[in-house]
Formats: structure tokens, sequence, C-alpha cells
């Protein structure tokens, strides 16, 4: 068990019955009353993100979840397949399990699959990426004083806002984590 005072970001807990990520938290002392926490939730079998109150010093069930290394296929509509790289099991999420993470999936990618009771119910990005940039309106030097940025299309579909000087064709870096860009590849 985890209390609220042990709370921390990317901690799992299993809230409501459902294994959820904690996103953010804040402790709040309210005048008279007694302290509350309030957490922002990514429940990690619907995709979905909530935001919720409880009193301080509430216990929760602290789950731990198991990880394994796989390969991105393909996806078919919604639905995503990748293959396990020990088992060479067929592995397929749907588009709302995988959340954002979909607007980084590139034939071949190796990541993370996470599993609760031995249910795929999400998968974990690398930290970086390298993305190569399918559309980019052209910069011209000298257009802003302070260097600027403009949006950029990826090969995925995301739109990174990237320095003037990257063209279409080029590649990218990306962190996975804020969707913005790190440098040119």
């Amino acid at each position: 068990m985890i209390s609220t005072s042990d709370l921390k970001k990317g901690v799992t807990i299993e809230f409501e019955g459902n294994p959820c990520t904690i996103l953010d938290w804040q402790h709040v002392k309210i005048g008279r009353g007694g302290a509350i926490v309030r957490m922002k939730l990514r429940n990690l079998r619907s995709g979905s993100t909530v935001d919720r109150t409880c009193d301080a010093g509430e216990k929760f069930k602290r789950l731990y979840l198991d990880r394994s290394n796989v390969t991105y296929q393909y996806n078919d509509g919604d639905l995503y397949h990748f293959m396990d790289t020990s088992t060479y099991e067929d592995i397929v999420l749907t588009e709302a399990q995988l959340g954002d993470a979909k607007d980084y999936l590139i034939d071949n990618l190796e990541l993370d699959i996470i599993r609760y009771n031995e249910e795929p119910i999400s998968v974990e990005l690398p930290e970086k990426l390298v993305l190569k940039i399918t559309y980019t309106e052209p910069g011209f030097k000298g257009d802003t004083a302070t260097g600027g940025s403009k949006p950029a299309t990826t090969e995925t579909g995301l739109i990174v806002q990237v320095p003037l000087f990257v063209t279409a064709d080029d590649s990218i870096r990306v962190n996975t984590s804020t969707g913005q860009y790190v440098e040119r590849v």
C-alpha cells in the first residue's frame, strides 16, 4: 500500500479498480478543513485522463507492471500490431490504449510493452526518436530577429515546431514525452 504522502509522478496505483499512472499531484491544505490531495491520473486500460481529489493520508494499492521488448509492425485501422522479440507473439493494442504514442510509431521501432496481469495495456517509447520531415514551408534567412520556428509534418503525421533552417527530407530528433524538437540529425 502507498499513502498520499508517498505519491510521485509516474507511480502506478490501483484507483477505482483500474491501473492508473499518476501524471501530476498536488497536496492542498484548506483553511479550517483537513488537507486534500488533487491527482491527475491516466487510466492504463482506456487511456483516458481524469482528475480526482482524495483526503490526505488515504492509501492505495501500488501496482508493479511487467515490461517486455517488442517491435512495432503495422496498424490496421485503429488496431496496432507489435511482435514480442523473445516469443515472436503478435500483440495487438487499440488506438485508445496507445494514446499519444501512436504519433511516434515507425516501422520496426523497438520499444517496451507494459503488461498488467499478463494483459498488454500500453507501450513505453524511447525518450528521443529520429523522425523524417515530409513537409514544411520554406524558411527564409532574416525572417525574424531572434530565430523563430515553423510547423513541420513528420513521416508519422506528427506536427512539430522546428527552427527555420529545417527543410523537407531532413531528419530530426524529437523528445517523445514533450513532442518538441531537439536537434537536426
